[in-house]
C-alpha cells in the first residue's frame, strides 16, 4: 500500500466525512413555494438532504445507493422488507443544510460544519441524478427557497441516514 492511499485512509477514519438525509416514508410529500405548489410525490420517501464540508461526489453516490435499496416498505406480512425500488416509490430531494448544524455549545447553531453554497448545491444537484439514474420518479425543492414542505407520514417511519 502506498504512502497517499495510507493517508486516505487515515484521513478518512479521523475526519469522517458524511452526507446526511433525515427520510421519512411518506403516504405523499409536496413543497409550495410563494403559495404555488412546486412539487409533489405520492408513496415514497420524503428526503431532507445536507451537505457537509468535505462531502465528495463518492458520498453522494453511496447515499444514493443506500436509500434505493434500503429495505423501510413493509411486504406481504407487514416486516420491512422492500426497497423504494421494490415497491416502485417515489422520491421528493429538498435539500436541507440546518441538517448540518451543530447545537452542543449554546443555545444558537453552529453550521460551521455545512459545505459551501456552490459546493452543496452542485452535490445536490448530482445526489438528484444519481436517484434519477436508478428509474426512480424524483421530485425536488428549490436549493435556497423557502419552502413550505408538507406529508403524509406512513408510519411514522422516519430515519436519519449518513454516508
Amino acid at each position: 500500500m502506498n504512502i497517499y492511499i495510507s493517508l486516505q485512509i487515515i484521513y478518512s477514519v479521523i475526519f469522517i466525512e458524511i452526507m446526511k438525509a433525515l427520510i421519512q416514508r411518506v403516504k405523499q410529500a409536496s413543497v409550495t413555494i410563494d403559495d404555488s405548489l412546486y412539487s409533489s410525490i405520492n408513496s415514497g420517501l420524503l428526503v431532507f438532504l445536507g451537505v457537509e464540508k468535505g462531502d465528495e461526489k463518492l458520498n453522494a453516490e453511496a447515499l444514493a445507493k443506500k436509500l434505493v435499496n434500503l429495505r423501510i416498505f413493509e411486504d406481504e406480512n407487514e416486516k420491512m422488507n422492500k426497497s423504494l425500488l421494490d415497491v416502485n416509490g417515489e422520491m421528493l430531494i429538498v435539500s436541507q443544510f440546518t441538517l448540518c448544524g451543530d447545537c452542543k455549545k449554546g443555545t444558537r447553531p453552529s453550521f460551521d460544519k455545512s459545505a459551501p453554497m456552490d459546493i452543496a448545491e452542485s452535490l445536490y444537484e448530482y445526489f438528484i441524478e444519481c436517484v434519477k439514474s436508478n428509474n426512480i420518479r424524483v421530485s425536488t425543492g428549490k436549493f435556497r427557497a423557502m419552502m413550505d414542505v408538507s406529508l403524509i407520514n406512513d408510519g411514522p417511519v422516519t430515519f436519519l441516514v449518513e454516508k
